[in-house]
């Protein structure tokens, strides 16, 4: 449910049932996050608190397009009766829009993103498709399909919504969606939601908790209630997931790594580049290490050129657009907070980055070390095919010596 965050009667049935049977234990588990359980009939919703870091999350998000547009059909929505026809709504979206002073092209881009907001609004059960194709919408107005408006649903889309009029102040409310003001809640939520939580970037109350309280009466008890094994090291902590505890590999999330791919192998090399030539200088704390952009790139037009051609090759796309790619490898890193981007000191063509990587890229052995049982050896470091999972860690996340225990695992 942390991963999917909707379920709908018809798609969900067995998870809903399962949810009813373990209903008091899942309300006390969320409790300790902020989150809140919906359970109706046909219906679990979990709304969640604010993401711990939100701008890696929205660089894996739709487009400012698409979110407009998800917003503008569901404010349309509310006053469509039950079953519509998708140009009605859209017809209500664009006067919605009007009214909110958001630009109306009707041109193709504006058409994808209106179909993909449909596509978000369909997977949350909130506008269903009924009958129809939706991407008939992309070259006809009043394309046949049919869609059902769940009303009720509605008022659950918004995850925090506060308790501010958002009507009155739209900026203040704003603001009080996107914050998590409880040290706690936020340190909780990111055990659950990230690959790991790095001592380096936190607050005051955010590394005390992490100093006094990750073990007991917040952190272990939580990693107990998701089955998982809490993992504290000098760097930071993490949840890590036992191998018996899973059956496939998206149940870990939306973004498992290493895996197979151009950008997932982009990446891993990348990892392996910034433990021989990254450097510690400024760095945001012990083991992280440091390459400007301009040596990323560097790094990921070599590799390309040595991985451009043959069986399992990389995809030209990205082997002739290096920029393209080292975005891409980015919001991986990023996204699974195994790198952190920062701005320097704009140059004459623009802004430019510097790419700090996380103590938990030094994670892989060089050849002829030893390796977990679990683990499968790379025949050269850096030329192997990485494997579509996360790979069980030589000494756990971290590097330092202090931890609560260390099974055979995969990082949460």
């Amino acid at each position: 449910m942390a991963a999917t965050c909707w379920l709908i009667g018809g798609r969900h049935d067995e998870l809903i049932a399962a949810v009813r049977r373990n209903e008091h234990a899942l309300r006390s588990a969320v409790t300790r996050l902020g989150w809140v359980l919906i359970i109706e009939r046909d219906l679990v919703r979990l709304r969640k608190s604010p993401p711990p870091r939100p701008q890696a999350w929205a660089d894996q998000g739709p487009s400012p397009a698409v979110c407009s547009w998800f917003f503008m059909l569901l404010a349309a929505a509310e006053s469509m009766p039950p079953r519509t026809a998708v140009g009605h709504l859209v017809t209500q979206a664009h006067a919605a829009a009007a009214e909110a002073g958001l630009p109306v092209h009707h041109d193709i881009a504006e058409r994808r993103a209106i179909v993909a907001a449909l596509r978000m609004l369909d997977d949350r059960g909130v506008v269903e498709r009924l009958d129809g194709d939706l991407d008939g919408y992309l070259h006809d107005d009043q394309a046949p399909v049919l869609l059902a408006v769940h009303h009720t649903r509605l008022a659950y889309v918004i995850a925090n919504p506060g308790t501010l009029d958002p009507a009155a102040d739209p900026h203040a409310w704003l603001e009080q969606a996107q914050r998590e003001p409880d040290a706690a809640r936020r340190m909780r939520r990111a055990l659950v939601d990230d690959t790991c939580v790095h001592t380096a970037l936190l607050d005051e109350a955010e590394a005390q908790w992490l100093s006094q309280r990750v073990r007991g009466d917040d952190g272990g008890p939580l990693a107990d209630a998701f089955g998982l094994v809490l993992e504290r090291r000098a760097e930071g902590a993490a949840f890590v997931v036992p191998d018996e505890a899973f059956r496939h590999f998206s149940e870990l999330g939306p973004m498992p790594f290493p895996a197979s791919g151009t950008i997932a192998h982009a990446a891993l090399l990348l990892l392996d580049h910034a433990a021989l030539h990254g450097t510690a200088e400024n760095a945001p704390g012990p083991g992280w290490r440091g390459l400007s952009e301009e040596a990323v790139v560097a790094a990921l037009t070599a590799f390309g050129a040595d991985n451009a051609s043959g069986r399992g090759g990389w995809s030209a796309e990205h082997v002739q657009d290096p920029l393209l790619l080292a975005g891409k490898v980015g919001d991986l890193l990023t996204g699974t907070h195994l790198a952190r981007l920062t701005l320097t000191t704009p140059q004459a063509d623009g802004k430019t980055s510097l790419w700090w990587f996380a103590p938990t890229t030094g994670r892989w052995a060089e050849e002829g070390t030893a390796q977990p049982k679990t683990a499968r050896t790379r025949s050269r470091r850096g030329t192997s095919t990485p494997q579509r999972s996360p790979i069980p860690l030589q000494q756990g996340l971290f590097s330092a010596t202090e931890t609560d225990e260390n099974p055979e695992e995969h990082p949460a």
